[in-house]
């Protein structure tokens, strides 16, 4: 069963499990006890500067007003666990603007489904001679092009600990849907009018590629060493060097939750995500 065939059972389903509706408006201020004990259980939350903290907090009250949470499996979505998904899946868009502004780069799409822990999905492929295999992919997260986001919880609950490794579902996903917001993810989001000092559409993508490709092609070079001949491990999730739209919300889990790290294993690729991020804030 697809994502979206599964969303659909969901919404339709009288035994779905919804996180209550935690602001009457959704510019309200989310509630102080469960906003702290977000900050506590993600420390990467927490160290950001107290404006970005505060944005933050905002971001994440509009985003729960205009999503749903569907538990799979008879999981019960708690108030909490949905405001340290919103609190993650906002992180990206610190520096948009407006809420309304910002939010729209999630407009696609209303559902998100949790599930207890990992899912194993079956998926098809067609190889060169027009042959169809069938195989199983385990899955910590899924996103779907005007679709829904399907996440684990374990995954997600474990983001403050797994922070020192790079690793976030939830940036993960949602950096899926920004990439996703031109089309097909390829690895390059829309980019704002004059990215880098670029004059047109074209160029600007130009400028994008011209830095993130050869940091894929680095770092895809380094896992195969690793994994063929015995190298050293990268401290980058292998999973990036399966293609550049892989690569790129890989990437942006360590440049999110772990920017120092990042930094020193990539950084020629901090100006260019500050470059988009950090938009407005540069502005």
């Amino acid at each position: 069963m697809g994502l979206s065939d599964l969303w659909h059972r969901l919404r339709t389903s009288r035994t779905v499990h919804r996180a209550s509706k935690l602001l009457p408006n959704a510019a309200r201020p989310l509630p102080d006890g469960l906003w702290h004990t977000t900050l506590d259980a993600y420390p990467f939350l927490h160290a950001r500067p107290e404006a970005e903290v505060a944005q933050l907090r905002l971001l994440s009250s509009h985003f729960l007003g205009g999503k749903e949470f569907h538990g799979a499996e008879g999981l019960v979505v708690t108030d909490a666990m949905a405001i340290a998904i919103a609190a993650q899946a906002c992180l990206p868009l610190l520096h948009f603007g407006p809420p309304a502004e910002a939010l729209a780069w999630y407009g696609d799409f209303v559902g998100i489904v949790v599930y207890a822990g990992e899912v194993v999905a079956r998926r098809e492929a067609v190889d060169d001679a027009g042959v169809v295999h069938f195989y199983d992919e385990v899955l910590s997260g899924e996103a779907m092009e005007r679709g829904p986001v399907m996440l684990s919880w374990h995954d997600v609950a474990q983001a403050g600990a797994s922070a020192q490794d790079g690793y976030n579902v939830v940036v993960h996903e949602f950096i899926h849907k920004i990439d996703m917001c031109n089309g097909e993810p390829d690895g390059c989001p829309p980019l704002p009018p004059g990215f880098m000092g670029s004059t047109n559409a074209r160029e600007a993508r130009a400028a994008w590629f011209a830095v993130l490709q050869p940091a894929y092609d680095r770092f895809r070079e380094q896992v195969i060493i690793a994994e063929r001949f015995g190298g050293a491990q990268p401290w980058l999730d292998a999973y990036g060097a399966e293609s550049i739209s892989e690569f790129f919300p890989v990437a942006c889990e360590a440049y999110f939750v772990n920017r120092s790290r990042f930094g020193e294993d990539f950084a020629t690729l901090l100006p260019l995500f500050d470059a988009f991020f950090v938009r407005h804030t540069q502005a």
